[in-house]
């Protein structure tokens, strides 16, 4: 299985695109982590408990997976795209990278 990954100036255009079929937006960050910081409209899962909550998910829309930097999601997008869920894209830099890149009144830590 394979797992994309997305930018986040490249996530920022495609939800401005309201011609675009939206993702689900995952995060897989701990409760503390979401509570510091979080993009707008997402999903909180701790990574931990996706194999508990994965009824949770659709399956007719892409998922694109957030956490800190970029490692946690990429590992659980492998999990869901071996768990049949497509397409499953992880956002490469995390919400560190958002912060950066798209939003930077986002608290970094």
């Amino acid at each position: 299985m394979m797992v994309k990954e997305i930018s986040a100036g490249e996530l920022a255009q495609w939800l401005a695109d309201a011609s675009a079929a939206q993702p689900v937006l995952l995060d897989v960050r701990e409760e503390w982590e979401v509570n510091l910081c979080r993009i707008p409209g997402s999903l909180h899962i701790p990574m931990n408990l996706i194999p508990l909550r994965m009824s949770e998910l659709p399956d007719d829309k892409p998922i694109v997976t957030v956490c800190h930097h970029g490692v946690r999601s990429f590992q659980v997008g492998l999990y869901l795209a071996n768990a049949g869920f497509e397409p499953v894209i992880s956002l490469r830099g995390g919400v560190e990278a958002w912060a950066c890149d798209v939003d930077p009144t986002m608290a970094h830590y």
